[in-house]
């Protein structure tokens, strides 16, 4: 008979591989990449283009350039978090309970007839934002999805549920 060890016998946290992946080095990447251009943007052209519009857009410049800047200091925060678990600097269960500190809300969609009334650049890194914070959320719902007993009956088919943890852990 041959005997298992401790190592072996344990299994492997898919949430803690997730974390520690491919798709999180890419996600925190170009996550911090779109916080340093939106910084650059709002401290220096953003504050040209925000003298320029009427009244009401500017007010509207204004009300839409801090939610995006809300937004992207969220994902900041869930981003040093994750990558703090990554370099072993804390565990996945720490940093569980730290994010409950972070809000990654669905977000706000904005008036549509506000936004066109923004300068194009802003509007895209509006858009940028919410497209980083829909992966950031798909990540954080399949590293933190809770196990599946392998005694519990399993609502649908289990190997479909791994294809869209796998898929999420290589999507780009």
């Amino acid at each position: 008979m041959i005997e298992k060890s401790a190592d072996e016998a344990a299994p492997v946290s898919f949430g803690e591989k997730l974390a520690g992946g491919q798709a999180f080095s890419a996600l925190f990447r170009d996550g911090m990449a779109l916080v340093e251009e939106t910084a650059a943007y709002l401290d220096g052209p953003g504050r040209q283009e925000s003298k320029k519009l009427e009244r009401a857009a500017a007010l509207s410049y204004a009300t839409e350039s801090m939610r995006l800047t809300t937004r992207l200091m969220q994902l900041a925060s869930w981003l040093l978090l994750h990558r703090a678990v990554k370099e072993g600097e804390m565990s996945l269960a720490q940093a569980n309970k730290e994010k409950t500190k972070v809000k990654l809300s669905a977000g706000e969609p904005g008036d549509p007839t506000v936004i066109e009334r923004l300068p194009e650049r802003l509007r895209d890194l509006i858009d940028r934002s919410k497209k980083l914070n829909d992966r950031v959320r798909r990540l954080d719902a399949n590293i933190y999805a809770p196990p599946l007993a392998p005694d519990q009956p399993q609502a649908g088919n289990p190997v479909e549920r791994q294809m869209g943890l796998l898929k999420a852990a290589f999507e780009r």
